[in-house]
């Protein structure tokens, strides 16, 4: 799990105008909320929080009041054409806290021969983890896995620390046998017409 400290300036001006000015300036508006205190507004820098949330599941550390504070990213809003960052919010989380978090799914291994096909039912996994060691992935092993086999959530090996915040009997992958499309009636008759 990474932890990347951004530096944070208050924000004390709101409204659109005020936020077209800090993008302007490389700054990304923000907010950071929980834990019962009120919401503090501060911007980012835009581009070293554009490179922080390429890590899944990064917390951040931000000089907040004077101190140093975790968050995560919660909620993050891009342009839908040039896709910058417009705004973040952003969750309070203290050590030792759990927090529920979506992880990917890799997948290691060959298949069993025969045309088999792997689908996966889930991309990314909920866990329960503590706030500052948040694992990135997890890897499953599907060698010599058959047409008809299924991975359960209960059979992932979880890292160390992290308990499924979901169903233990959930398909999260499974093998299917690849069909081939039979070729439609006429079609054959049609060539040969022609």
């Amino acid at each position: 799990m990474a932890e990347i400290r951004l530096a944070a300036e208050p924000r004390n001006e709101f409204g659109k105008g005020a936020a077209r000015r800090a993008r302007r300036a490389g700054l990304v508006p923000a907010v950071v909320y929980g834990h019962g205190v009120d919401p503090v507004h501060v911007n980012l820098p835009s581009h070293a929080l554009m490179l922080a949330l390429k890590t899944p599941n990064v917390l951040l550390s931000l000089p907040i009041d004077g101190k140093d504070e975790f968050v995560l990213p919660k909620a993050v809003q891009r342009d839908a054409i040039k896709r910058n960052i417009k705004h973040v919010d952003l969750l309070l989380v203290k050590r030792g806290e759990k927090v529920t978090v979506e992880i990917q799914i890799l997948t290691e291994g060959e298949l069993a021969p025969g045309g088999n096909l792997l689908e996966h039912i889930l991309n990314t996994l909920p866990l329960e983890a503590e706030a500052t060691h948040l694992p990135e992935s997890v890897t499953v092993s599907v060698a010599g896995l058959e047409s008809g086999n299924a991975i359960l959530a209960k059979d992932i090996q979880l890292p160390k620390g992290a308990t499924l915040a979901v169903d233990p009997e959930t398909v999260v992958l499974q093998v299917v046998s690849a069909q081939v499309e039979a070729p439609a009636e006429g079609t054959d008759e049609a060539a040969a017409e022609a």
